[in-house]
């Protein structure tokens, strides 16, 4: 079982996401105790809750992989997971610039790849749709 994973994406999402803890808590403890007793509960809870939902978002963004298995390829966007067996799958699709590629299903429904990435580099991408389409072409043959 291989296992794709952008690298970088995920750099950018957990860098990302640790640098709005330390510069919320950096912020938190900077501000003087006078304007700190002004925030409400209810203040701080939006505040908590907004970024909350922002870590969330970038751990969506950074979980995402795609897992090509001998009898299925299990795909993992954010936090939306879909398993095809290679029977389902017709074929991989990666257009000129296109930024991820694209599953393609037997009923022509489209499953965008987001664990592959253009930006990860050209031929890593390219060896990963390669596998992919290996795997599609074997069972149909």
């Amino acid at each position: 079982m291989t296992t794709y994973r952008p690298v970088g994406t995920r750099a950018v999402a957990y860098g990302g996401g640790l640098a709005l803890v330390v510069v919320a808590a950096a912020i938190t403890i900077a501000l003087p105790g006078e304007i700190r007793a002004q925030v409400t509960p209810s203040q701080a809870l939006t505040l908590l809750g907004t970024l909350v939902a922002m870590l969330a978002i970038l751990h969506g963004i950074g979980r995402s992989y795609v897992r090509v298995g001998d009898d299925e390829i299990e795909v993992l966007n954010g936090f939306r997971r879909h398993r095809h067996p290679w029977p389902q799958v017709k074929g991989v699709a990666y257009p000129e610039g296109a930024p991820w590629p694209i599953l393609v299903l037997a009923d022509d429904e489209r499953v965008m790849l987001f664990g592959i990435q253009r930006s990860a580099g050209i031929e890593t991408s390219r060896e990963a749709v390669l596998d992919i389409a290996a795997h599609a072409d074997a069972v149909q043959r």
